[in-house]
């Protein structure tokens, strides 16, 4: 062996490491995926029933959405008479929102404006302003729908969910949305970020059977009065950052019914502007340690590693040492390298697989040269995803909406 040559029983044994780390984790996220052949399909719009009438109320937290929350109170004023009334509860924005939902409120009498009371202490103020508009809806309305002000509803949206609820026998269930996106970097950012949930935890429309598994998104979250009644509101997820799931999982864990669907027919999001924001806005809660164990946390975190992260960097750097006159002859067949370069090769294969499974959940233009084609190439960004959880996941203060909140 030439002096610079790599030490063969170095490489072997990285080699080997490598497939013992990664092999297990492979085995899970298999067992995972495959539930998604069995998923729901996607619900459809659907128009209310003469028996839902009057039976949600509609609340959307806002501070400083006055770019946004037009398309989503239209939207909302689409929706039909199951529909009592739209609640927008304001955390004193400084951009003009009250003004913008107070000119929508004369074109639809549903649509009611109030202020959240002051922040108090151990409280994130996305759930104290739906809290503070759970208490104040119609106590006779049967459901209470939380929407997020970057969200577009579509016609029909409150209808499907509704049946949806009632032919599953939900108490609690929320719907994935289809995203907007626009730039490159988000372009080739998002879909990375995305997938590390998707690795993690069951697909939109699969029916999870343990609730520390539960998925559910905020942005459209349907839960029965009666349930956030026995959960006093959303006291329990006060301080969480991932209010939804953390709510969504108190609620499995008490013996009510949670279901997570694929709502990309019915809904649509354009939630930052641009890579930047992308990475700090889904970094802060991407993690979802406010609703896991540390055990559950960093086991999922092993995993993203093993399975998303490390594929497409190990697979081309097996391939330049195989190939390189650095390493000696009897080495570049051995048997250990060449399973560890197939492991990274298949991980690399599901993870196209996945990207083309997602597509439908993204609002595509029909050009043929867009900032979209960045889609495409979101795999290489997947080190960067596994990145931001594993420093959000360390993060002890967070600052959101010009506040510090202490973890």
């Amino acid at each position: 062996m030439t002096p610079t040559a790599f030490d063969p029983l170095w490489i072997g044994a990285l080699s080997l490491g490598l497939l013992l780390f990664q092999l297990p984790f492979t085995a899970i996220l298999l067992s995972r995926l495959a539930k998604g052949a069995r998923r729901q399909p996607p619900i459809l719009p659907q128009p209310g029933t003469a028996q839902q009438a009057n039976s949600v109320s509609v609340v959307v937290p806002t501070l400083n959405e006055a770019n946004r929350v037009t398309p989503c109170l239209q939207g909302l004023s689409q929706q039909g008479p199951e529909v009592r009334e739209i609640i927008v509860v304001d955390s004193r924005s400084t951009d003009g929102t009250p003004e913008v939902v107070k000119d929508l409120s004369q074109q639809d009498s549903r649509i009611r404006l109030i202020t959240d009371d002051a922040l108090p202490p151990n409280w994130v103020g996305r759930p104290w302003a739906l809290h503070s508009g759970y208490l104040a809806s119609y106590p006779d309305s049967e459901w209470i729908l939380g929407i997020d002000a970057d969200t577009e509803p579509q016609p029909g949206l409150v209808g499907a969910i509704l049946q949806a609820a009632e032919r599953n026998r939900y108490d609690l269930v929320s719907l994935s949305p289809k995203f907007r996106l626009s730039f490159p970097g988000e372009w080739w950012l998002q879909p990375a970020l995305l997938m590390t949930l998707i690795y993690r935890f069951d697909s939109a429309g699969v029916n999870s059977a343990a609730a520390e598994r539960i998925m559910a998104n905020g942005q459209c979250f349907l839960c029965r009065r009666s349930v956030l009644a026995q959960l006093d509101g959303y006291s329990s997820a006060a301080n969480s950052f991932c209010d939804d799931v953390t709510l969504a999982r108190v609620a499995a864990n008490q013996g009510f019914k949670v279901g997570f669907l694929d709502g990309a027919q019915v809904i649509s999001v354009r939630m930052y502007e641009g890579a930047v924001e992308t990475w700090q806005g889904w970094g802060r809660s991407l993690d979802l340690k406010d609703a896991a164990t540390p055990a559950q946390l960093w086991g999922d975190l092993a995993l993203l590693i093993a399975t998303q992260a490390l594929p497409i960097l190990v697979l081309p750097s097996l391939l330049l040492l195989q190939n390189s006159r650095l390493v000696p002859l009897d080495l570049q067949g051995s048997p250990i390298v060449n399973l560890a370069l197939a492991l990274n090769g298949f991980l690399l294969l599901v993870r196209l697989g996945m990207t083309i499974a997602i597509a439908g959940s993204y609002h595509r233009p029909q050009k043929l040269f867009s900032p979209a084609q960045f889609f495409w190439l979101s795999p290489f960004a997947d080190p960067l995803a596994v990145l931001r959880i594993t420093l959000s996941s360390l993060q002890t203060r967070i600052l959101w909406r010009g506040k510090v909140y202490e973890k």
